[in-house]
């Protein structure tokens, strides 16, 4: 009796090894299994992060961003909109660049503005519409293009795909006799438009 007895504990011993064996592995494929889905999930809502989205987490901070033809740019990042962005200089200057003319960013916190639908109202609210601001306002301006060119002067008006810049110097009002020629640009060769500061520029 005593014999079985014993042997009926180490048996009952093994079997619960082997379920508390199985239950470990069990608990580990199945912790694996959630890891592996929680890094899928993660990487595909990664996938869906637009640039501007990336951006837009970094509002209220200083950002460099480099831009074609125009090269670092930085300040703080004041506004953004689905084909432009808005940096304030330490000087005071509105900065509105075309993202299209963006080619990398630095400074970037950790964080990531949540993905926005462009809804009707915000898919208006274009570079184009900015620039008209800009025109509107009849504050020099000073437009970097994205070949490195720069137009110093009034944005005159704002076209469907273009503006005009009334080139005079960045001190002087745009009067008919201080301006040397007015130019018309694609607005797609945007790629900064810098307000510009009396005695400063």
């Amino acid at each position: 009796m005593y014999i079985y007895a014993e042997r009926d504990e180490r048996w009952d011993m093994r079997w619960q090894q082997l379920f508390a064996d199985l239950q470990a592995q069990f608990d580990a494929a199945e912790e694996a299994e959630a890891q592996a889905e929680w890094a899928s999930r993660a990487r595909a809502e990664m996938g869906a992060v637009r640039f501007a989205d990336r951006l837009g987490g970094s509002t209220g901070e200083r950002v460099t961003v480099t831009c074609r033809g125009a090269g670092p740019v930085t300040g703080v990042l004041v506004d953004l909109g689905v084909d432009w962005l808005l940096l304030g200089d330490e000087r005071g200057r509105d900065q509105l660049v075309a993202l299209a003319a963006v080619r990398s960013a630095a400074g970037l916190g950790r964080w990531t503005a949540p993905v926005q639908e462009e809804g009707p109202v915000r898919a208006r609210l274009d570079l184009r519409r900015a620039l008209r601001g800009l025109a509107r306002d009849r504050s020099p301006v000073q437009v970097v293009l994205d070949d490195g060119s720069v137009l110093t002067g009034t944005i005159d008006r704002v076209g469907a795909d273009y503006l005009e810049v009334a080139e005079h110097p960045a001190d002087e009002p745009r009067r008919s006799g201080a301006v040397r020629q007015v130019s018309a640009v694609v607005i797609g060769a945007v790629a900064v438009v810098r307000t510009l500061l009396p005695g400063w520029d």
